[in-house]
């Protein structure tokens, strides 16, 4: 099956973030990509963003030394294969998502066409939505492996910060494999969480989260960080925690105050630091099987996708001020494509 080619295409792009990423993006054409031979060429149907999106980008030191001028954001992706690898057993026209790009900082997903490894890229199964595959990528393998890795069906595991793009994601998947599942989020997001399966909720708008969990009768096996607010939930971590748990951090921030915790909590002896727990810091890493297990599990109905909202292509600007708000309850996608677009 051939797919009709084009010489430019739509990308959003940015050379600079003073100001904020959002008030620096600009919808240019561009010259139409030449993947190499471990890439596949994809029309990108949808994207979602995520706060990796602007947090590492608006770093100024880190922009000035890693990222491209100009550079495209977005890494999460569903579309269709333009043109596979060689190689590849995927085909011209069949539908996958995954991870944009070389690099998930600016992987260039916020744009009409793009490149993705062929390690970093699986079929949309029957029955999944574009839409809803978009979602999964980042947030999904984040949740995934900041859960699984460090504990055991009937685990108690606590999550801070249950109702955004990657807690949705963790209290579902963790509820999955038959963890117990305690969540922090606020008096507006109580009844999400407990929709979404958690056994417990903490309301931190009515609550003081360190005290209640040290009321708790029970010990906790898991805690996994989405939020990176209060640090006193990893000084504290052995008045609440079995003595082998492990405390997993995923929240990025450019903030010195969050360097400095993240370097004493990881690297410095708890000898020094004063840590009573084993810190883990976790990010999403590419990873097609468990891709595939996600977009399978949503097919079954045992994971529902969580879309806070979706945006027009021409209004990526607007969809990056309600991630910076941080009310977001799941996922931010952009419509990149007219709904029902087929390849041709």
């Amino acid at each position: 099956m051939a797919i009709k080619s084009h010489s430019l295409f739509r990308s959003w792009q940015y050379r600079s973030t003073a100001g904020g990423l959002e008030d620096n993006l600009t919808l240019n054409n561009v010259p139409m990509f030449q993947p190499q031979a471990n890439q596949h060429l994809v029309r990108i149907l949808a994207a979602s963003l995520n706060p990796a999106d602007y947090r590492l980008s608006e770093f100024q030191l880190l922009h000035k030394l890693v990222f491209p001028k100009p550079a495209s954001p977005g890494n999460d992706f569903a579309g269709y294969i333009v043109k596979p690898a060689p190689g590849s057993t995927l085909e011209p026209g069949q539908l996958v998502f995954g991870s944009a790009g070389t690099n998930f900082m600016y992987g260039g997903a916020m744009s009409e066409y793009g490149t993705a490894l062929v390690t970093n890229v699986v079929p949309i199964p029957r029955g999944l939505s574009i839409v809803s595959a978009a979602s999964i990528p980042i947030a999904g393998l984040t949740a995934y492996h900041s859960i699984f890795p460090y504990s055991k069906p009937g685990s108690r595991v606590f999550i801070n910060g249950g109702s955004g793009g990657v807690g949705s994601f963790g209290i579902q998947i963790a509820k999955a494999e038959r963890r117990h599942v305690t969540v922090t989020c606020s008096t507006a997001n109580v009844a999400h969480c407990k929709l979404l399966g958690a056994d417990e909720v903490i309301d931190y708008k009515t609550h003081n989260v360190l005290q209640a969990l040290k009321e708790s009768p029970h010990k906790y096996d898991l805690v996994v960080d989405y939020v990176g607010n209060d640090h006193d939930l990893f000084w504290k971590a052995d008045e609440y925690m079995n003595p082998d748990a492990k405390f997993v951090t995923v929240a990025i921030s450019h903030h010195l105050s969050f360097i400095r915790y993240m370097l004493a909590a990881e690297y410095m002896p708890g000898f020094l630091s004063g840590a009573k727990r084993q810190h883990v810091t976790v990010f999403g890493k590419p990873d097609r099987e468990v891709l595939a297990k996600i977009a399978n599990w949503m097919v079954e109905g045992k994971i529902k996708p969580v879309i806070d909202s979706k945006y027009k292509f021409e209004d990526l600007r607007e969809a990056y001020q309600r991630s910076k708000t941080g009310r977001a309850r799941g996922k931010i996608v952009l419509e990149v494509a007219p709904e029902g677009e087929v390849a041709v």
